[in-house]
Parts: C-alpha cells; structure tokens; sequence
C-alpha cells in the first residue's frame, strides 16, 4: 500500500477541530469510526464536498469553494499527492521548482479545479486549465473571481472539440513545463453505472445513489481511459517541443503495457510509471518526455 508523499499536508490524517472551525458546515458530516476517532462517511458526496471545502479554505488560503450539482469532487490529498510526485520530476534531484515561471497545463481542469488551485497554492505555478464542459468552464472562472490568492496564476482556455487533448490548446510560443491529467476512467455510462454498483455492494450501501459525482466527460469517454490515453501520447508528438513532461493518472495497471508501447513507437526519449497514494484504490502518474 502506498503512502502519501512526504511533504503532503494530509499525510498523517485530519484535524477535524481545526477544519470545524475554518468551515462550520463540515460539523453536521463528521461521525465517529468504530474506534471513536471523528471521519466522515467517504461514500457521500455531499461529506466529500464539505470536507474538500474546509481543506481548501484552512490549508491553502481560499475564501470560497463550491461545485455544481453532480460534478467530480476529488479528494484533495490525492490530488496533492500527484503535484507533490510532480515537483520532485521537475527538480530532478535538484531545488525545487517554484514560482510563476514554472507553466502548468492542466487538462481537463473540471469545475472543481483543483489540480489548478493545488498547483498555484502549494508551488506558486502558472497554470493553464483547459476544459470542454461549458458550465464547469463558468464554474472553474467564478471560482478564481472570488479567490483573489487564484487571480494572478490560473488561467482558463476552453477546448472546442472534445476529441482533442492538446491541439488547439497549445498555442505557437506556449512552453509548458509539465502536464497533469485525470482521464475519464470509463468507457460508457454503463460501465461507470456497474463500478458504482460493485461499490456500494463491497461498501453494503444497497443499490441506490451514487458513491462518486461526475459528469459524462469526467468518468466516461468513448473507449475509456485507454483510448483517451492513447490520443493524448500521439498529440504529444506534435507538441514535443513545447512541453516537458506530459503526465497523466493511470487507474487501470492492464492499460500500462499497450499505453508503454505506444510511447515506444512514438520514440518517447524517457517514460516513468510514477505510485500514487490514492486511499485503497492504487493509482499511478504516467510520466514521458521526448
């Protein structure tokens, strides 16, 4: 089992007194475990969003955070975790890279955008996030309007076609230091409906509801993470100049070795398969530059 990075804030749990206090709306969700110790229930998503909220405004400085209705609500220490992974191959066994000099493109930056605030908040990056859902590209705006610690690091470029990762996004003198990504993990609605189901049967939860929020981009796209995957390592062809390292969330291990080959044949100069502390589901960053 892999443990959360050594300079994660959340490394070794949370203090729910203090996150009480930063964001009162979180005490309702918080229940005692079987030993007695204060948690709240992970498989509601609305205790999810309460404490993604209370951990945004005590640790890194926001005013205010919401999402709409049923969009993805991702944990933020796993999400820390992998920009945490991300310095370290940025630095390369040096100092580590901070400041606004340093360009991050965050594909897929969601109406929660939180690999952006992360990035922005715990190294002080530039970040680009791009987005294709219309309504998390307004929600994701309103967010860094009413956070002025957000105003002077992110920056938002709406992508028009839904096929495409990086084209139209990078534009001609663009230079990213790195990429991140959170895939859509499914193939179609059905088998997101099915993952959720095993779940809330391993959780006996019964068969009604939902464990985890997301729109159809977020979960599901055709073909599914391997697919998306795949497009996303021949667009970096093009764009090898102009990035890196291109990063991204691998959940599925069966999808390493074909997503391997194809870096191979697209004569990657380096590839690193990156462990990821992601609660009891192991996750991994795929990194590769050429």
């Amino acid at each position: 089992m892999s443990t959360f990075h050594p300079r994660n804030l959340h490394r070794k749990g949370y203090h729910f007194a203090g996150l009480i206090k930063a964001y009162p709306l979180l005490e309702p969700h918080v229940i005692n475990n079987p030993t007695g110790e204060p948690t709240i229930l992970f498989s509601d998503p609305e205790a999810v969003k309460a404490l993604n909220t209370a951990l945004l405004i005590k640790h890194y400085g926001l005013q205010h955070w919401d999402i709409p209705e049923g969009y993805l609500c991702p944990p933020v220490p796993g999400r820390a975790d992998y920009l945490h992974h991300l310095a370290d191959l940025l630095a390369a066994g040096g100092p580590l890279l901070t400041g606004k000099d340093v360009r991050i493109l965050d594909i897929g930056t969601g109406a929660n955008l939180i690999y952006a605030i992360l990035g922005q908040r715990i190294y002080d990056w530039s970040i680009v996030g791009t987005e294709v859902d219309k309504l998390a590209l307004k929600t994701a705006k309103a967010l860094i309007d009413i956070n002025p610690v957000l105003q002077k690091g992110i920056q938002l470029r709406p992508q028009q076609n839904p096929r495409q990762v990086l084209e139209g996004i990078i534009r001609e003198n663009d230079f990213f230091h790195a990429t991140v990504c959170n895939p859509p993990f499914y193939a179609s609605e059905a088998e997101a409906s099915e993952a959720n189901a095993r779940k809330r049967k391993n959780l006996k939860l019964g068969k009604v509801g939902r464990t985890v929020a997301g729109q159809p981009g977020e979960l599901w796209t055709a073909g599914g993470e391997r697919s998306f995957l795949l497009r996303f390592i021949k667009e970096s062809q093009i764009y090898r100049q102009q990035v890196g390292w291109f990063t991204s969330l691998v959940s599925q291990k069966d999808h390493l070795e074909p997503l391997e080959h194809a870096l191979q044949k697209a004569a990657a100069q380096e590839v690193k398969i990156i462990p990821l502390a992601a609660g009891q589901k192991r996750m991994r960053i795929l990194a590769w530059r050429f």
